[in-house]
């Protein structure tokens, strides 16, 4: 009998500890496809029990853990087209810049993940047992796994999947072979799919929470904008709903891919597949363009373009608690006070 509970209590353990793991690579892809890609003057990303927020220079993780207390996590940043010139170049810059973002996105959902688990074993009691006996923090190469593992189900979710289905479709309707209106049916069909992945995952009592700081970080962001007091009674007021967040850039590279993928002279579906993979840094590049573009001219051309993905915006973000808003302002805060101690950002 003692042994049996013995190899209960190791198969626990083991169950908890993989759980926590499974979340943060439902997070990882999650912040792989809503991640935003603009370059703003602040803006920011839900994490774990927290959120990050960056401007051009700087960025701050607060994460609030299981003990109520918060911990912070703050550094610079250098811009990519500080670092080349050939990086300040339409498109590639938008490649750049959507690079380092992900990133830091990646770092910082590892930083709020270690934190919660590393807080949780100190309330079980946990945190006293050897390297060996506990396993509270994200390893790098668990880190590295997860992006790896994100990056090929992204390619096979929404590359491989909508091609397969609606090549399976151009066995019965000829009329596909027109490549425009294959890619719209292969475009409609990768939509489909995103929308899907995105109402199942907000299921998910983990994932919801994330969507909730993510409301929080766009109230506090309104308010930053609106050059009022950072606090929760300020941010309270505002919507959870903004332009710039990565679902409106999405739901450009959605459509931009499609137009791309009319002109892909290729018949053969592996060709055809691996075209689609190595065009991703293309047609995020042009993505970005068209949101700065957008930006430029008049808000009801960016109203437009940033319209769907508002409308998506009422599944990826949920109104905060007061708990969650008093997070993205610690946040922001950070940020601000970084970037003044380097002249660059002012305090409102």
């Amino acid at each position: 009998m003692e042994i049996e509970g013995l190899e209960k209590s190791k198969f626990e353990m083991m169950i908890n500890n993989f759980v926590p793991k499974l979340r943060f690579s439902i997070a990882n892809l999650t912040v792989f496809l809503l991640k935003a890609g603009e370059e703003v003057l602040v803006g920011g990303q839900a994490v774990f029990e927290g959120v990050m927020m960056r401007s051009p220079g700087s960025y701050s993780i607060a994460v609030r853990k299981p003990d109520r207390s918060i911990v912070i996590k703050k550094d610079y940043l250098t811009r990519p087209s500080e670092r080349s010139k050939i990086w300040r170049c339409p498109v590639i810059r938008g490649v750049m810049t959507l690079g380092q973002a992900f990133v830091l996105g990646i770092r910082a959902l590892k930083f709020s993940t270690d934190q919660v688990l590393i807080g949780r074993a100190t309330q079980t009691g946990e945190a006293g047992r050897s390297p060996t006996e506990r396993k509270t923090e994200i390893s790098s190469w668990m880190m590295a796994l997860n992006v790896g593992f994100a990056i090929l189900f992204f390619i096979v979710l929404f590359k491989l999947f909508p091609l397969l289905m609606a090549s399976q479709l151009k066995e019965y309707f000829p009329i596909l072979d027109n490549r425009f209106l294959f890619s719209v049916v292969d475009g409609s069909i990768r939509l489909f799919i995103f929308l899907g992945y995105i109402f199942s995952i907000s299921k998910i009592k983990d994932i919801r929470r994330i969507f909730e700081y993510h409301g929080a970080e766009h109230k506090v962001v309104f308010t930053y904008e609106a050059r009022e007091k950072l606090s929760v009674q300020n941010a309270r007021k505002y919507s959870t709903l903004h332009p710039r967040c990565g679902t409106s850039f999405l739901m450009v590279v959605m459509l931009t891919s499609a137009f791309i993928y009319a002109f892909i002279p290729f018949d053969s579906f592996s060709l055809k597949l691996l075209s689609r993979v190595v065009l991703i840094p293309l047609i995020a590049g042009l993505s970005y363009e068209i949101i700065r573009l957008a930006a430029t001219r008049e808000s009801s051309v960016l109203n437009w373009i940033t319209l769907p993905g508002l409308w998506l915006q009422k599944v990826t973000t949920k109104e905060p608690s007061d708990d969650q808003l008093e997070i993205a302002i610690r946040a922001l805060d950070e940020t601000i006070i970084l970037e003044n101690a380097e002249g660059q950002l002012a305090v409102i």
